[in-house]
């Protein structure tokens, strides 16, 4: 690994205050700049003010166009030694490009989170079906994202629920297939004392990015399911929503009278969180793991949630207060938790333990590492391995590429 330039496109530009998948993003560059990579970070998204300065890590940032062969150019003369596509969109885009330009580059797929497991939770929740894996296997979304993985050498996977349900439901090989979740530093001692205590807390707190349906469709049931219901035993609580890009949908449920109180993009959402004496994240569906829920845990703030909010993360140990589906139960579950402070202490230690245990990046970076260089040493046995995948690249390099340049040359003629 003498050469060791990275490239990173970007479905959209780093933005740790607005999402767990900015954050997520932040995490593997800070690894990555840890080893002494070169890294450049190209995205074909426009910029915007919460985009987090790459440069000022020393990260060469580039604007890249879809349907064009000027990408051709730009990566045939970077030449990195991998490629990591945030999200199966921009391996669908670009993969091919890269496969051609620089076939010895070891492509891996940051997946964020299954994006047809959220999706097709939602379709189903709209129809007012029970979700199934039959469901899964049939959705267009699914093909696209699996065929994705299969091209790539190497997907991240961030929830241990996702990982079992690649193996044992799509039969993926192992092999091309790397669990890691978010990279997060452990909670000590030092941060504990700092913690404000229970009687200095008070409020109910739900954070998330408004471009996230899952965040929208939570909001909307905190108001109309949950909050009147907590209201009744707690009178003086108040409910604050935070988060990117607030709608106008979301705008509309705000009423200080009920103490339901819309607060709009955080500036710092872990000085929000740390406030409150506990989070509720009531997600009706969704997929990976919840920046909300760890980042509760990381402000020793106890959460309520379902169990789609905390899947696959916390494998087998006590969740950081409760987990329930059941809306009534989860607005008693909450004023019980909020109001009694031996339960909430409990509570407490119970995420300091999922944080430590699961998160930790001082024992997860370095066997990820070694699983690059690894493949990378083997590349060519690995890939061969890998026949559905050599399969899927030949095709879709075919059909991916007629389609892209057909685009290119109508664009051109405009």
């Amino acid at each position: 690994m003498e050469n060791k330039s990275i490239l990173i496109i970007g479905t959209v530009w780093v933005e740790p205050n607005s999402s767990a998948a900015g954050s997520r993003m932040l995490q593997l560059i800070t690894l990555f700049l840890k080893q002494n990579f070169k890294i450049t970070f190209a995205s074909a998204a426009q910029k915007n003010d919460n985009a987090f300065d790459l440069n000022s890590l020393g990260i060469n940032t580039v604007s890249i166009e879809l349907n064009n062969a000027s990408f051709d150019v730009f990566i045939d003369k970077l030449q990195p030694t991998i490629v990591l596509f945030d999200r199966f969109m921009t391996e669908e885009q670009f993969g091919w490009r890269v496969a051609e330009n620089c076939p010895n580059a070891l492509r891996i797929l940051d997946t964020e989170d299954l994006h047809f497991l959220r999706k097709v939770r939602h379709q189903q929740l709209k129809k007012g079906e029970k979700f199934t894996n039959e469901a899964l296997l049939k959705a267009d979304e699914t093909k696209r994202e699996i065929a994705s993985i299969l091209r790539c050498d190497l997907s991240l996977i961030i929830s241990s629920y996702e990982m079992d349900l690649l193996k044992s439901v799509f039969k993926i090989d192992e092999r091309i297939l790397y669990y890691l979740p978010f990279l997060l530093d452990k909670v000590d001692e030092h941060q504990i004392k700092k913690w404000k205590s229970f009687e200095e807390r008070k409020h109910f707190v739900f954070i998330g990015n408004f471009f996230h349906k899952p965040n929208v469709d939570a909001v909307i049931t905190l108001k109309n399911a949950i909050w009147n219901e907590i209201r009744e035993y707690l009178p003086d609580a108040e409910i604050h929503i935070y988060g990117a890009y607030v709608n106008q949908q979301i705008q509309e449920l705000h009423n200080k009278k009920e103490g339901f109180i819309i607060k709009g993009f955080a500036e710092n959402s872990r000085k929000v969180v740390e406030n409150a004496r506990l989070v509720l994240a009531p997600l009706r569906f969704g997929a990976g793991i919840k920046g909300k829920l760890t980042e509760a845990m990381i402000c020793g703030t106890p959460s309520v949630t379902t169990s789609i909010g905390a899947e696959g993360m916390q494998n087998s140990l006590p969740w950081n207060g409760f987990v329930e589906d059941d809306f009534k139960e989860f607005a008693k579950q909450a004023v019980l938790l909020y109001s009694d402070e031996n339960l909430w202490l409990a509570s407490q230690k119970k995420g300091i333990d999922i944080i430590n245990q699961i998160y930790d990046k001082e024992k997860l970076e370095a066997p990820f590492i070694n699983q690059i260089k690894e493949i990378q040493q083997n590349l060519e046995q690995h890939r061969t391995h890998n026949f559905l995948g050599n399969l899927l690249q030949h095709q879709t390099l075919q059909a991916t590429k007629f389609m892209s340049k057909w685009i290119e040359v109508k664009n051109r003629l405009q």
